[in-house]
């Protein structure tokens, strides 16, 4: 299926573009007006600025010249490098800019028809979760008669500065532009999910096999058409500050290649398989290089072959881009977004990802199970109001997490327009869990975030089958905003929001009964099973029962020391009724009981594991050692007390 798209502000670009034809007019866009409010909330541009049209600047204006290309962009007076870098990795994709800009051909100038150029453009975003068609005249802010902001090298190519135009206005001024995120830009270019790096942690730096996995991981998404950028961090006193190697502080770079380069000349270079590791990047200035190795002009070019060179497209001028080795970058470079391009399709021949996305708010609300704003783990009293989604994973599996709140640039005008600090914890749950966690303590929290002021946070994590619950919060309690939780893995995932938090009371519930007892059981594992097999181990499984109710464990293969690891929650009609535990092994022809532990119907809690008598049907015959199970009962509690 196509993905619908919505009108910004209820402008539609073909209706307005018809209206001007008809009435022989150049389109104003009454939305965002040719006025300071436009330009600006604090900080006004150095100079007297006059709003004027690509035909007022020069003779024969175009949307492109020759083509888009990484080269074409220039950054201007706002601090807005972050947004040209996103530009110059969108050029090199021609299957998401011409999503971003849409019918090109249909919106550029035609000097055979002068007559049909109405100034109106639109262009595309994919704006949290939703694609979102911009429209703009084409009046652009100059101050003496040449672009203030993003601009092309060409002098009559506009496609980026009508571009950066829409941009801002769903941004609410130039000036909201000021200071962002290449990854954010990148998202609303193509709808990727954004994957921070920090080269400073972890070991890049300092471990081989660590980066090597780095660099496959970013040749894979390079690839694949994913888009990277990445930049040095920078204290305020430092942004923009050029190094004595040439790059430069509290600046965004796009990455516009990632390669594995062969070393050597002609067949020998083919025989040897001496390679190197380079990326290639773009200063959105459109000038100053790195100085060091694999720059332009290094002597280091002089290991590879001269077709492998013309492959790579080595120009030896200052023209913002440039080679390093990969081990330089890791050690220069400090942050890095990588954007993935998440293929969702089921016609595709390459890896395809199954997705679910979910919408929600944390609200506040006075009544606890009503609340939806608890805050991060720090606060365990109210860390469980928050929403919980249930999630089913049928095998092992790697989970992508993405959690984002809406962008909050277009309230910078007001004093606001500070991201939210967010994040999100994944916990293990009971098998057979159908209604909302209220208790922290008794479950496995299998992975967390980072919590952080951005627009949107990202976990990778491999997992093992089993249900989660995830839970995304802010980090204060009582914030409240918007997010979009977007869940990835290999295989087809089931994922919805638990939004009931105990058993309905129905109209049969006084004849049927109503839970009176919650149960929660953990079971660990057995030791000092029967021998079952040749191999002198079992293929043992466990199942827990209550009130006609039953959760069977995985098999565990060629053990008699299994770790089940089984979690079951029961609500009990009939507290007065045990609970039983079985283990029992698997066998092609006829499964065969080897042991049983009844709960009794009152029971203690208990923390810690618990070593049970295990017992056969019948008692056991002389000589034969008893199993135990490792057992922790982990609560039980009057249903009310939720």
């Amino acid at each position: 299926m196509f993905p619908t798209v919505s009108a910004y502000k209820n402008q539609h670009y073909s209706e307005l573009k018809r209206e001007c034809l008809q009435q022989k007019k150049l389109f104003e866009d009454p939305e965002f007006l040719c006025s300071n409010r436009s330009l600006f909330y604090r900080t006004p541009p150095p100079g007297p600025v006059q709003w004027k049209r690509p035909g007022e600047m020069c003779e024969a204006p175009r949307l492109f010249v020759e083509g888009i290309s990484a080269h074409d962009l220039n950054q201007g007076e706002v601090g807005n490098c972050w947004f040209v870098a996103a530009c110059s990795c969108l050029a090199l994709k021609p299957q998401l800019w011409q999503k971003v800009i849409p019918n090109w051909k249909e919106q550029e100038w035609d000097p055979d028809r002068p007559d049909r150029y109405t100034g109106i453009f639109h262009f595309q975003f994919w704006i949290f979760g939703e694609w979102t068609d911009v429209v703009v005249d084409d009046r652009l802010p100059t101050i003496n008669g040449k672009l203030i902001y993003c601009h092309s090298k060409s002098n009559n190519e506009f496609w980026s500065a009508l571009l950066e135009k829409a941009y801002a206005k769903l941004s609410g001024c130039y000036e909201s532009l000021n200071g962002g995120n290449t990854g954010d830009a990148v998202v609303d270019f193509s709808g990727a999910v954004n994957e921070p790096v920090s080269l400073e942690t972890g070991s890049f730096r300092t471990d081989s096999k660590t980066r090597e996995k780095l660099f496959s991981d970013l040749l894979n998404v390079n690839d694949q058409g994913g888009i990277i950028s990445c930049s040095i961090a920078a204290s305020p006193h430092e942004r923009e500050l050029r190094l004595a190697n040439g790059l430069v502080k509290g600046h965004a770079y796009s990455v516009t290649g990632v390669r594995r380069v062969r070393l050597g000349h002609g067949l020998l270079a083919y025989f040897k398989n001496d390679t190197v590791d380079l990326i290639r990047m773009r200063n959105p200035w459109g000038k100053h290089e790195w100085r060091g190795a694999w720059s332009d002009s290094s002597e280091e070019w002089q290991k590879v072959g001269s077709m492998e060179r013309g492959n790579l497209g080595i120009t030896v001028e200052d023209d913002g881009e440039f080679w390093m080795s990969f081990d330089d970058w890791c050690q220069n470079f400090t942050d890095v977004d990588v954007c993935r391009l998440m293929n969702t399709s089921v016609l595709s021949l390459q890896k395809r990802w199954r997705e679910v996305v979910h919408f929600g708010s944390w609200i506040k609300h006075s009544e606890p199970l009503r609340n939806r704003s608890g805050g991060c783990m720090n606060h365990r009293q109210t860390f469980l109001q928050n929403p919980q989604y249930i999630l089913d994973l049928q095998d092992e599996d790697e989970l992508l997490v993405s959690l984002q709140q809406r962008d909050m640039k277009i309230h910078r005008a007001h004093g606001q327009g500070e991201n939210l600090t967010i994040g999100f914890a994944i916990f293990k749950v009971e098998l057979n869990r159908k209604y909302r966690m209220h208790d922290i303590i008794t479950q496995q929290n299998v992975a967390t975030s980072t919590y952080i002021n951005a627009r949107s946070v990202f976990l990778r994590k491999l997992l093992p089958k089993g249900r989660y619950i995830i839970i995304p919060s802010t980090f204060t309690p009582g914030i409240l905003g918007d997010f979009m939780l977007r869940v990835y893995a290999n295989q087809d995932l089931i994922c919805r929001e638990l939004d009931v938090d105990k058993p309905s009371v129905r109209c049969w519930s006084s004849f049927m009964g109503y839970p009176q007892v919650v149960t929660q059981v953990y079971v660990h594992g057995a030791e000092g099973l029967e021998n079952q097999d040749s191999s002198g181990g079992a293929d043992p499984y466990v199942i827990i029962s209550c009130e006609k109710n039953s959760i069977q464990s995985e098999v565990q293969k060629d053990t008699r020391d299994p770790q089940f690891d089984i979690r079951a929650i029961f609500y009990r009609k009939k507290p007065n009724k045990p609970i039983t535990i079985q283990v029992w092994n698997s066998n092609v022809v006829k499964d065969q009981f080897m042991g049983q532990v009844v709960l009794p119907a009152v029971l203690k809690d208990s923390a810690d594991p618990q070593k049970l008598q295990l017992k056969k049907r019948g008692g056991q015959k002389d000589g034969e050692m008893p199993g135990k199970i490792s057992l922790r009962i982990v609560t039980v509690r009057e249903l009310t007390a939720m």
